[in-house]
């Protein structure tokens, strides 16, 4: 990916977040587990890039139980997007998550990916090969006029 291109996909990612948090923002409620503490809230923006013809694998495989999963370890699921313009909207699921904080972040990634319930999940999906090529991650601060905290 060139880098022209690499910086306005960025661009148009920052915008997609924005109108996140300004429609569902005020929607979104969250209690931190006591373990953590209530501090500072982490969001995570994940950019998945699947393989060529495993789009709508991938989001069956979310649909019908990653969702699920993340929820179990507390992860708080923001929103789902796919790009509307070609090739991203061929191959690329973007989402965001929020956490209590960034350590709670990595003990749920750890927790959901030693999961058995992820790891069946993961396998039966990917019988028919791989389904996700690329995975980009990126952690947001919510600004403090931000209505999402």
């Amino acid at each position: 990916m060139n880098l022209a291109f690499r910086r306005t996909l960025e661009s148009v990612r920052l915008c997609r977040l924005a109108m996140v948090v300004t429609i569902a923002g005020p929607l979104l409620v969250w209690q931190a587990p006591a373990a953590y503490g209530a501090g500072h809230r982490a969001f995570e923006m994940r950019t998945y890039t699947a393989h060529p013809g495993r789009l709508d694998a991938l989001h069956k495989r979310f649909r019908e139980q990653t969702n699920r999963i993340f929820v179990k370890h507390g992860m708080s699921l923001i929103g789902y997007w796919t790009p509307t313009d070609v090739p991203e909207s061929t191959n690329t699921l973007v989402y965001i998550l929020a956490y209590p904080s960034r350590a709670y972040r990595d003990t749920a990634w750890q927790a959901f990916r030693d999961d058995p319930e992820w790891k069946r999940a993961k396998e039966e999906s990917e019988r028919d090969g791989k389904i996700v090529q690329e995975v980009e991650s990126v952690f947001l601060d919510a600004t403090d006029y931000s209505p999402i905290q």
